[in-house]
């Protein structure tokens, strides 16, 4: 299997369109609301693509190299995940011509764009299933849908019963993947825009389309339009049947992120979270395992401060975590500033301009580890061993080991100090080797002696030693 280079390399930055900046009034809806209102279901706030333009010093200045949008067709919600058109980008957001405006200015700052591919399912408004609607079981696309009985009822209270529909959702109903004319339609939504540009696609609930053959097709296609394309996949278990050479690139590594939360927030210990983290690592090839698009949050998710509890130690201390694990990091906007959230579409809030409202001391340390990560190739491509797993002291350790270096990294996710001793000869280090603190907290300098490194690690601190 042969990944695309850059993904390893990446830090991602997610962006849900609706939110993240208004740059056009002009194309806003006229019952919009205001900026930052409480985010509804069904409300607009008028970010768009030129929003994301003129604030694209800010995520240059942050640091990211890739950017994940959710969807941008055009749709009848603020998520787009019921896609009516999906050649057309959404006017709320802009036109094609502004959408070509971004992906330029991203490819000259050698940012990467990656769009939501929402291929199970489609919209009310999309019109094969409108023809249904109006034609019934007269209609020439009945088969691209699976329809239990007519006539089809796509607007009465409760769940879908005549047809198939993600979740039951009326609102979402399920392609049927069987039929060529369907497989031959996303094939050819998947051509068109990489012909157009974009670095890869992010796969929206891929396990939903349970079809072997479809993705291996799918990912050729993709592979011969662009051979350095990106294949994501949204898969919440640990599953290596979806990550290979018929299916994707990398998964969105949501495993990782639970245990990560659940060991800073106390409900696992070191053990335990060593065991959850090792059961992920040794499920996929190094080369895959440093392809996974790794989240802390997402739209899908209550958001990383309110998890932590507004704990702004343990929120850096997830954030180096992230850094140092292998995998493309993932940035979800407005984490980076300490923006609150709990489960959607509170998740989903308007991104805050104004910088007295952001937590400065969080975005540098972002801003810091994402500088620090791309001078360090072993921090992007070395490979993962676990050297500590501390119960009693609730410490963890683990390197990621580089041919040209190495970094050691220490979590100390307590509430007390601790003086941790570090097997060096396991790691090759023989004694007399010194190592720097990556995080430049000062010139400190940690000395191999006795076959230990001796590391001093502050409450709720963590080090990056090279």
């Amino acid at each position: 299997m042969t990944v695309p280079d850059w993904i390893q390399d990446a830090v991602f930055y997610q962006i849900f369109p609706d939110r993240f900046a208004n740059g056009d009034p002009a194309n806003d809806p006229p019952n919009v609301e205001p900026w930052g209102a409480p985010p509804t279901l069904w409300g607009f706030q008028g970010g768009d693509l030129r929003g994301v333009m003129q604030r694209f010093e800010y995520l240059l200045d942050l640091g990211v190299t890739a950017l994940y949008f959710n969807p941008i067709f055009l749709s009848s919600s603020n998520h787009r995940y019921n896609t009516y058109d999906y050649f057309r980008i959404d006017p709320k957001l802009g036109t094609m011509d502004d959408f070509r405006a971004l992906l330029n200015l991203a490819h000259r700052h050698g940012v990467r764009v990656i769009l939501d591919g929402v291929f199970n399912h489609c919209g009310r408004g999309f019109f094969a299933f409108a023809d249904v609607l109006e034609n019934q079981e007269h209609s020439p696309y009945r088969d691209w849908f699976h329809i239990h009985r007519f006539p089809v009822d796509a607007f009465s209270p409760g769940k879908a019963q005549d047809y198939e529909a993600w979740w039951g959702f009326k609102s979402l109903p399920k392609f049927n993947t069987d039929t060529q004319a369907v497989r031959e339609y996303i094939f050819s939504v998947a051509r068109y825009w990489l012909e157009q540009g974009i670095d890869g696609w992010r796969l929206d609930v891929p396990n939903e389309i349970d079809d072997d053959a479809f993705w291996a097709q799918f990912r050729r296609l993709v592979k011969m339009t662009n051979p350095r394309a990106a294949l994501i996949g949204e898969i919440w278990e640990i599953d290596p049947r979806w990550a290979n050479d018929t299916h994707f690139d990398g998964l969105m590594n949501y495993p990782v992120r639970e245990a990560l939360l659940a060991y800073l927030n106390g409900t696992m210990g070191s053990q335990r979270f060593a065991d959850a983290i090792e059961a992920v690592v040794r499920a996929y090839p190094p080369d895959i395992l440093r392809s996974m698009y790794l989240p802390l949050g997402s739209h899908d998710t209550p958001r990383l401060w309110t998890l932590l509890g507004g704990d702004l130690d343990k929120v850096k201390l997830a954030f180096a975590f992230q850094f140092a694990f292998p995998g493309a990091p993932a940035v979800y906007y407005g984490d980076e500033i300490g923006l609150p959230g709990d489960k959607d579409p509170d998740s989903r809030r308007a991104f805050p301009w104004e910088e007295s409202r952001w937590n400065a001391e969080l975005r540098s340390w972002v801003q810091r580890l994402i500088a620090v990560r791309k001078e360090s190739v072993a921090l992007r491509r070395g490979n993962y061993r676990q050297v500590l797993a501390d119960d009693r002291r609730r410490c963890f350790a683990f390197v990621r080991q580089h041919p040209a270096e190495s970094v050691l990294v220490v979590l100390n996710p307590g509430r007390c100090a601790r003086r941790i001793c570090i097997p060096a000869r396991s790691l090759g280090w023989e004694d007399g080797r010194e190592l720097y603190d990556l995080l430049g907290r000062g010139e400190r300098r940690f000395v191999v002696r006795d076959d230990c490194v001796e590391v001093p690690a502050g409450a709720n601190e963590v080090l990056w030693l090279r």
